[in-house]
């Protein structure tokens, strides 16, 4: 019956999931495993939340769908002044939300706006939109445009626009050579010296994701780096816009992450944990100044999607925040997040583990043919996938990576599991990792020939 399925990949067979409840997937085959990476760091509320399935069920029931060209919803309205609420301060007043349904359309949508906002402005030469490499911002043509992973590039790259990259804030791998404090986030001031050196009169935005999660790892920069980002944007005269799709809704343990730097943009890109995978929604939180360019100018967004501010989706995101609301979910990813540290810490003691990162319930660990040099494993030993797989042998389920050296090599597995995980099962979590780790080593010790031999 699977046959008819178009998969992600033809080169592995997948398990049919049958349902799921709390922070367990359940298979047809009669397995459970413990969803430590949320799906794709979606799943903040945790599975089969009842509240959430019957309030889509109602919202269905009396109305499923409207055009947002045609009609706005209780629900929609509902959730974005939710939204605005939990936004930074400095975009609240006047700030608006745009829904979409996911990360990739929320990337297009602030692409989209950003040049909208420059011409209502009277620069129309404003277009470019900067970004990072080694990011990720979706997968739709745009949004790979401005993502800086060689990887996923390379295949579309006559379709892609090149607007220019700056190198990532990756302290474990500097691509400066320096340590921090001392490097003075140089990182951070490529972006302004990009601008002097290309000009910036054709620069839209900067777009840039606080905690970079899918293609580093939960790579979280140092205390400067963010503050420096958003100096530099206000100095030129570009939008910030802060890719929160993965890191947004609580994930880092603040509503949203450039909260633990103080720093406010110009636009948030929100998707994954808005509605914590019950139902597929995006949106764009935009500051007041940005929609008031666009209100007070031509009056008219040139832009849209068919299922823009869905009904029952948005009704799924305000249950979902209800029940982070009743539980207390977002104080819970600080103490759980703690508890993840405890327990991944001793992972390093493995001489195939580089690095352990990350912060509230998003965590990466990378892993190395020596964790003296630092040295990345050959991209074809696919160590990512391997640890994957033999993880989920042990019933834990991970996000594995690679490319986070250069875009093809490095491997890393991501972790981001429900904040409803429990102290047991974050035990559970620690404890099938080391077992894939230990066989990694094992195999990785008995030489070259043995672990490549059975990757």
């Amino acid at each position: 019956m699977d046959e008819a399925v178009f998969p992600r990949s033809f080169l592995k067979a997948y398990p049919r999931a049958v349902r799921a409840e709390g922070c367990f997937v359940y298979t047809a085959d009669g397995q459970r495993y413990l969803d430590a990476s949320g799906g794709a760091a979606v799943v903040t509320i945790g599975h089969g939340v009842e509240e959430v399935a019957r309030a889509m069920a109602e919202q269905a029931s009396r109305l499923a769908y409207v055009h947002s060209s045609q009609f706005h919803t209780a629900s929609a309205e509902k959730l974005a002044e939710r939204i605005l609420t939990l936004a930074p301060e400095g975009m609240r007043q006047g700030g608006r939300v745009y829904f979409t349904s996911g990360g990739s359309e929320a990337t297009e949508t602030a692409l989209k706006l950003a040049r909208q906002y420059w011409i209502e402005r009277g620069q129309k030469k404003r277009f470019r939109v900067i970004s990072r490499l080694q990011s990720y911002h979706g997968s739709t043509l745009g949004a790979l445009s401005v993502s800086g992973n060689v990887r996923r590039r390379e295949p579309f790259a006559p379709m892609l626009s090149e607007w220019g990259h700056i190198p990532p804030c990756y302290c474990y791998r500097c691509p400066y050579g320096l340590r921090y404090p001392e490097c003075n986030v140089e990182c951070a001031d490529e972006l302004g010296r990009m601008l002097e050196r290309d000009g910036s009169e054709n620069v839209a935005a900067f777009i840039f994701e606080p905690i970079v999660g899918a293609t580093l790892g939960a790579v979280a920069p140092p205390e400067g780096y963010v503050q420096r980002i958003s100096e530099i944007c206000r100095e030129h005269g570009i939008l910030m816009i802060a890719d929160e799709v993965m890191t947004g809704m609580g994930r880092t343990g603040k509503p949203f992450a450039v909260e633990h730097w103080g720093t406010t943009p110009d636009m948030i890109l929100v998707g994954k944990g808005i509605a914590s995978g019950y139902a597929p929604l995006g949106a764009v939180i935009v500051a007041g100044h940005v929609a008031e360019a666009i209100s007070s100018g031509s009056g008219a967004f040139l832009h849209g999607f068919t299922y823009g501010a869905h009904p029952v989706a948005t009704a799924a995101g305000n249950a979902v925040l209800d029940y982070i609301e009743h539980e207390n979910l977002f104080a819970r990813v600080d103490v759980a997040g703690s508890e993840m540290r405890a327990a991944l810490e001793p992972l390093k003691r493995f001489s195939v583990v580089g690095d352990v990162r990350g912060i509230g319930l998003l965590w990466g660990i990378e892993f190395v043919l020596d964790a003296k040099t630092r040295e990345a494993f050959p991209a074809d030993a696919r160590i990512a996938s391997r640890i994957q797989d033999d993880a989920l042998e042990a019933g834990v389920m991970t996000y594995p990576i690679q490319g986070c050296v250069d875009g093809t090599r490095g491997d890393h597995i991501l972790l981001a599991p429900p904040f409803t995980i429990t102290t047991a099962m974050i035990q559970m979590l620690a404890a099938g990792l080391e077992k894939a780790i230990a066989e990694l080593e094992k195999t990785h010790l008995a030489g070259m020939g043995g672990w490549s031999a059975q990757v």
